[in-house]
């Protein structure tokens, strides 16, 4: 009885540490989710968070320079990426 009710508690032990797992904390942004159809990737930014962090993170997580903010919250001028997001709003980079 104690092997079999030991074995239940480490089942379910492992299901939580798994989708503990899949939640990743950061301190500047919050990952909605990607979506491999459309090759876009979702996110929220904290306060403080600028354009120029959110435009490496599209070229990580995309894997590619060659992107676009649906929104145009975030577009390239020379010097850098320029724009003013606002904390907590949903943002989305697209890969053309």
């Amino acid at each position: 009885m104690c092997y079999l009710h030991s074995q239940q508690m480490f089942t379910k032990l492992i299901a939580l540490a798994a989708s503990f797992a899949s939640v990743v904390a950061h301190e500047n942004y919050t990952q909605v989710g990607i979506t491999p159809v459309n090759n876009c990737v979702q996110f929220t930014v904290s306060a403080g968070t600028g354009c120029a962090w959110m435009c490496n993170y599209c070229a990580n997580q995309l894997g590619t320079f060659n992107y676009y903010f649906p929104d145009n919250v975030c577009t390239y001028e020379t010097g850098g990426c320029v724009g003013n997001p606002l904390a907590g709003k949903v943002y989305s980079c697209c890969s053309v």
